[in-house]
């Protein structure tokens, strides 16, 4: 019988799931019969943008994170496709910071190509996945919400691939429940121009914060202020900007922090990240982690060691995305396929695991991350028939971006990188970042093809 294999999400890392076994079969191999499960009606996750916050059209959580005028936070050529270049798909080298609306038609065009749409079922939420020890088959019940139905079907192997940036995690604190103005978590923030002229103040100090407050700067807020718990991220930010340790309490719109000063803000953004969070899993199938680069329970950061029948797919903290969920696919596909041997003994899967996260915390810098997850792809990589490509070189381009970063915090995504996978050197947008007001495909190119 023809094993099956379930899908859970469509976003960057199902589709390079379904890109995977297609890319065998195409080789001549005989793959498995493969269900893609995708709660949306379109594909593309996280990068799927909505005006929707809360709840969706059909009451489930809405998984869109992403904001209007969103550019993407580091330099392409650090994601790039190894099988897909950005000259494939455009006809010409871009840009290395690319806006929201161009990174989606991106990862579409390589989906489209490889025709995998006929895969994937839309408008299908995982109610629940059970595993039965017996006969070895999990069974998931699915909701189909075109036809308003819900049913239950066998699968051999189960892969998830929703993401962990959708589950907003969200603290509290004193006066949030009287504050005279808004409350908001990123996962809800969608378009800066709300907050023009206003003073907002910003919790967290990770990307979100980062981004979304240089979002506010440059859609006309009047200033931002970022609270820290641990340290301030400490580049040298515009004149109406500060950083202030962490916040202690609100008192109608006046924050206090906790070095005794206080702000008048008008909005809250809470930048506090997000949680791995599947309550479609029983606990024995349900990964438990911190948002961490070696990922708990994860054998070679893929197999769930308590049911090595279960994978999971772009769970780590993450530098490399796109090309990194790739190598993670082309592995699980040869491991479901008998080509890759998953070890029977439970201890080795668990000391693998140890010495991932044994390795990860053997030093805290931003480099030394850059490099292991790096190593990590390299890994994956070399035990599959996944092309190769200059990993060392797209650590390269994260390294040039981080110090970018820190001589300009406002002007990072005016440098330009070389692509790993075609050697050309990206062209330098000549709208400054601060100045580009229109994330439009449209203008992009077209502002491309005028310089």
């Amino acid at each position: 019988m023809v094993q099956r294999v379930a899908i859970i999400g469509a976003g960057p890392s199902g589709l390079a799931q379904l890109r995977a076994f297609e890319s065998a079969k195409r080789a001549g191999a005989e793959i498995p019969e493969i269900v893609c499960f995708e709660k949306q009606s379109n594909w593309g996750g996280l990068w799927n943008y909505t005006w929707r916050t809360g709840l969706d059209e059909h009451g489930e959580p809405v998984h869109c994170s992403m904001y209007r005028y969103l550019w993407s936070n580091g330099p392409k050529e650090g994601l790039e496709f190894a099988d897909y270049s950005f000259e494939e798909h455009f006809g010409k080298q871009i840009a290395s910071y690319p806006p929201r609306a161009v990174l989606f038609d991106y990862i579409q065009g390589r989906v489209e190509k490889a025709g995998v749409r006929h895969m994937i079922r839309f408008n299908s939420v995982i109610r629940w996945v059970e595993y039965d020890p017996e006969t070895e088959m999990f069974t998931i019940t699915v909701h189909d919400y075109d036809k308003d139905h819900t049913y239950r079907e066998e699968f051999d192997y189960v892969i998830v691939a929703s993401g962990h940036f959708s589950t907003p995690n969200v603290p509290y604190y004193e006066g949030f429940d009287t504050f005279n103005g808004r409350v908001l978590h990123a996962h809800d923030f969608r378009d800066a121009r709300e907050f023009r002229d206003k003073d907002i103040l910003i919790l967290g100090t990770s990307y979100s914060a980062e981004d979304i407050g240089s979002q506010c700067w440059k859609y006309g807020c009047k200033s931002v202020t970022v609270a820290h718990r641990t340290a301030p991220m400490g580049f040298d930010w515009p004149d109406n900007w500060e950083e202030v340790p962490a916040l202690v309490k609100v008192d109608g719109n006046t924050a206090y922090f906790k070095d005794g000063t206080s702000k008048k803000v008008d909005a809250i953004i809470l930048c506090t990240g997000y949680k791995h969070f599947f309550n479609f899993l029983p606990d024995d199938l349900r990964l438990k982690t911190a948002n961490r680069l070696a990922t708990h329970d994860l054998y070679k950061g893929v197999v769930y060691v308590h049911n090595t029948k279960m994978f999971y797919l772009g769970m780590q903290d993450q530098w490399f995305t796109f090309n990194m969920f790739d190598a993670q696919a082309w592995w699980v596909r040869d491991a479901i396929m008998g080509k890759i041997e998953i070890p029977a003994d439970k201890q080795v899967l668990l000391d693998d695991v140890k010495e991932r996260e044994e390795r990860e915390d053997a030093d805290p810098s931003s480099k030394y991350a850059i490099q292991y997850q790096g190593d990590y792809v390299k890994e994956l990589i070399a035990e599959t028939d996944y092309p190769s490509f200059d990993v060392d070189g797209a650590c390269q381009a994260f390294f040039e971006w981080k110090q970018h970063k820190a001589d300009d915090i406002m002007k990072f995504r005016d440098n330009s990188y070389k692509s790993v996978i075609t050697g050309t050197m990206a062209p330098v947008h000549h709208t400054p970042w601060k100045d580009a007001l229109d994330d439009s495909l449209e203008t992009y190119l077209s502002v491309n093809d005028a310089a």
